[in-house]
């Protein structure tokens, strides 16, 4: 993803602003970003606890 750098006049707009990218991705790209997230914060070899 590249950085982009919006200025905004309102709250409302920079909320468009930030969400936007997020939108733009399709569910497995969004499903890949999490996959990384939770093996950065619990480790590779987590147990499944549910």
């Amino acid at each position: 993803m590249q950085r982009e750098a919006h200025k905004s006049w309102s709250f409302a707009d920079a909320a468009v602003w930030d969400r936007e990218p997020m939108w733009a991705m399709t569910p497995d790209e969004r499903l890949e970003i999490a996959r990384v997230l939770r093996e950065r914060v619990y480790g590779a070899d987590a147990p499944d606890v549910r």
